[in-house]
């Protein structure tokens, strides 16, 4: 008998009914078998759930609503001898930093300059290394736009798990981000990708005018410290191909080895088939949420053990041509 269960044996059959009894026992025997694999083993009694979706599935699924088209206002083209990188600039977070380099785009600062570092596992950085080209119309100094204040204009879906550098981490506006409900400030998070302006010991000594992007692991440390302007949404495989520079941090040792900036351009300065159609995955939906548990927990053949976690730079924005 199993535990917990009351199954009695049948009644022994009528004189001359042999087969009958060894039919009996057998039905009660089976009986009495999926009634301890459902006490012992309750889900051996229901069949194996259907997998999760994968980050593929989920894609499939999605739907034109799910999806956004860059804005051309805030999008720039850097132009390289391999050929064309992405940058979705982010105002929300960087008002200034964001007007100061559309106003540095348009005058053609960048055009000329090149790559000066490209340091591995951290970023490639641009600019002008000895700071004689003339800004124009554009600020020298700026506010440090490091943080912002948390509002309603910042849309922000968090992530389930915890993160040791901030109290809450997600995505806003299709961007890393993180935010301190306690100081009620947010910022965007140095994550693969993201374009930050540089600065010196001053913390108004950023303008844009020196960018760099992160190609390595994420170095969160610089959270907080710098102002994050943007991310690049294509052309990564542009930039974290570089030669790497020498050992002072990256930097080339000689001016021969920068790698030249054909030009910087707004999108919105373009003619329409000049400009890159692409389309951003919305970090505001559903579906979005769906896409995080597909990288959360997942569900791909080849996985035998779902993590049951995310980090805040594990998690993929999908880019898609229009």
């Amino acid at each position: 008998m199993c535990p917990g269960q009351n199954l009695r044996r049948p009644p022994a059959p009528p004189a001359g009914s042999a087969r009958a009894g060894r039919m009996a026992t057998a039905a009660w025997t089976a009986a009495c078998t999926a009634a301890c694999a459902v006490a012992l083993c309750p889900a051996a009694a229901t069949a194996d759930p259907a997998p999760g979706r994968t980050m593929a599935d989920v894609l499939a699924a999605s739907t034109p609503a799910d999806w956004r088209p860059l804005d051309p206002a805030h999008t720039l083209y850097l132009e390289l001898d391999a050929g064309r990188v992405v940058i979705e600039l982010a105002p929300a977070f960087a008002p200034a930093h964001a007007a100061n380099i559309l106003k540095l785009a348009r005058q053609g600062y960048f055009d000329g300059l090149g790559i000066v570092r490209v340091q591995d596992n951290f970023v490639v950085q641009w600019g002008d290394p000895e700071g004689r080209r003339p800004l124009g119309a554009a600020r020298a100094t700026l506010p440090p736009e490091f943080t912002v204040p948390i509002s309603d204009r910042l849309p922000f879906t968090p992530l389930p798990d915890v993160d040791g550098y901030a109290p809450q981490v997600g995505f806003s506006g299709g961007f890393p981000a993180a935010r301190d409900p306690k100081s009620g400030q947010a910022w965007l998070a140095h994550c693969y990708a993201m374009v930050g302006a540089g600065r010196g010991d001053d913390v108004e000594s950023g303008n844009g005018g020196e960018l760099y992007v992160v190609i390595g692991h994420a170095p969160r440390q610089l959270d907080g410290n710098i102002a994050l302007v943007g991310r690049v949404v294509q052309g990564m495989e542009r930039l974290a191909a570089l030669p790497r520079g020498g050992p002072n941090m990256g930097f080339y040792e000689q001016a021969a080895q920068h790698v030249p900036i054909r030009r910087v351009r707004v999108a919105a300065d373009l003619p329409e088939a000049g400009r890159a159609r692409l389309e951003v995955l919305r970090t505001d939906t559903a579906t979005f949420e769906a896409l995080v548990e597909a990288r959360r927990n997942r569900r791909d053949a080849w996985y035998k053990r779902p993590a049951g976690y995310i980090d805040l730079c594990n998690v993929p924005i999908p880019v898609r041509a229009q």
